[in-house]
């Protein structure tokens, strides 16, 4: 009677400890696509993509977005300080450039002066 319970035991069917262990050992994947119509004419779609899987298979795989994310990873927050600051050099830069072109451009007052200018010495020289 023993041999039999032992035989019984190893024949049963996976828990569900034993099935989560496999899907993220393994991984995953659902798939499926949501049309919505109307006289033939397609309103609107969705496209459903869902991973399942340990972080170590997601690493495998090339998945890390979870790293540079600012609400689960301090360095996602030093990335998003760092754009910060670099949009805050550009927009300094971008004016510092434009006080230049400023500058290099001839005001109105000196064009039209210079203008005039040549016109009285082109009627002096009649």
């Amino acid at each position: 009677m023993s041999t039999e319970r032992t035989g019984l035991m190893t024949v049963r069917p996976p828990g569900l400890v034993d099935v989560l262990d496999r899907i993220l050992d393994k991984g995953l994947v659902v798939a499926g696509d949501i049309k919505i119509s109307l006289a033939n004419v397609e309103l609107l779609t969705l496209q459903i993509r869902l991973l399942v899987c340990s972080i170590d298979k997601a690493e495998q795989i090339g998945l890390n977005w979870w790293k540079y994310d600012r609400n689960l990873s301090t360095l996602g927050k030093a990335s998003e300080l760092e754009h910060n600051e670099l949009r805050q050099r550009v927009d300094e830069l971008e004016r510092e450039i434009k006080l230049m072109a400023e500058a290099k451009k001839p005001s109105a007052r000196t064009a039209s002066a210079a203008a005039r200018t040549g016109r009285s010495r082109s009627k002096a020289a009649r």
